[in-house]
């Protein structure tokens, strides 16, 4: 089993290197492939070194699977030649997830759709990945009709530089590189992404399309705001959803509870709910304050948090290809 990690020496193909590692994936080879500049340099996995090397060497030496996170423009350019190969591609951009001949896959949500033809599949938007493994379960026993979400996203979810920038920012540094248009620490962004023609920004219409695709239901009704704010360790959603049908809370949050990949931490009389730095380098999505609109019939309001470089981006994209491994179709 030979896998590649296209991107290796990113923030997030440092992670994707550090998760297959710990859940042990079953790769008999690795092939760390990252841009001109880094072909040489050394990976360490599992006590070992591996060289990187560039795209033309790594589709040549056909992976089994190739894990990308390179961006969209590479994933373009490169997924289809690794395809042609005879490569399983899992991309980590927005390259593909809306591509109708391609499939956006959250395991616990959707994997069953996966088949041995797909050999481009898509990993979503890391705030729609949390969201949606706590929302279909909901989905199966009350029917969604209409979801509000608005984030508070890390500045991890758009690199090294972010963070370098917050890092700066508190320590005074005010003429260090940038990657907002404004200061982020101490300071709120309401801008992820670029504006797109109806006033949404692409990360909230990511959010929107992509919550329709994964859970197969065209007919619910979404609408975002996403919003920057300066933290590390995780992406925090609140997510007030309107069923079809009337629910119990205490059977929410048993519901919840049962659910693979999903933990509550719901003790409002001990303080306890989900916050950033708690999900911190964890694989699970996090859901705590629990309650019932009182302004709407059938509609709850949830707290949901989880690692947007692990389960929002790393985490999800190997258990794309552990769930290949385990059906057998690579």
């Amino acid at each position: 089993m030979k896998i590649a990690v296209v991107g290796a020496t990113g923030l997030v193909g440092t992670v994707m290197l550090k998760v297959l590692e710990e859940r042990n994936f079953p790769l008999t080879e690795l092939i760390p492939v990252a841009s001109e500049k880094s072909v040489g340099k050394e990976i360490s996995f599992k006590g070992k070194k591996f060289a990187v090397v560039n795209m033309e060497t790594a589709i040549a030496m056909r992976p089994d699977i190739a894990l990308f996170s390179a961006g969209g423009g590479t994933s373009l350019e490169y997924a289809p030649r690794f395809a042609e190969a005879g490569t399983t591609v899992i991309d980590n951009s927005s390259a593909w997830r809306m591509d109708p001949s391609k499939k956006l896959v959250v395991p616990e949500v959707n994997g069953h759709v996966l088949s041995i033809d797909d050999k481009i599949i898509a990993n979503p938007n890391c705030s729609t990945i949390q969201m949606v493994v706590a929302l279909k379960p909901l989905h199966d026993k009350y029917r969604i009709k209409r979801v509000v979400v608005s984030t508070y996203q890390s500045v991890t979810g758009t690199g090294v530089k972010a963070v370098e920038q917050m890092m700066n920012e508190r320590k005074g540094i005010t003429d260090g590189p940038m990657a907002y248009a404004y200061p982020i620490d101490l300071n709120v962004i309401p801008q992820i992404d670029v504006f797109t023609e109806n006033g949404y920004t692409k990360e909230e219409m990511k959010m929107i399309l992509e919550t329709r695709k994964i859970m197969g239901d065209d007919s619910i009704r979404v609408t975002a705001t996403t919003v920057r704010i300066p933290v590390m360790g995780g992406h925090s959603e609140s997510v007030n959803i309107e069923f079809e049908n009337d629910y119990d809370v205490a059977e929410v949050r048993d519901i919840l509870t049962k659910t693979p990949g999903v933990i509550v931490v719901d003790d409002i009389a001990n303080l306890k709910y989900p916050m950033p730095k708690d999900a911190h380098e964890k694989d699970e999505v996090f859901v705590g304050r629990i309650r019932r609109d009182e302004s709407m019939p059938n509609t709850l309001n949830m707290w949901i948090v989880a690692d947007n470089l692990r389960k929002g981006a790393a985490t999800n994209t190997v258990q794309i290809a552990e769930y290949l491994v385990s059906k057998e179709l690579i």
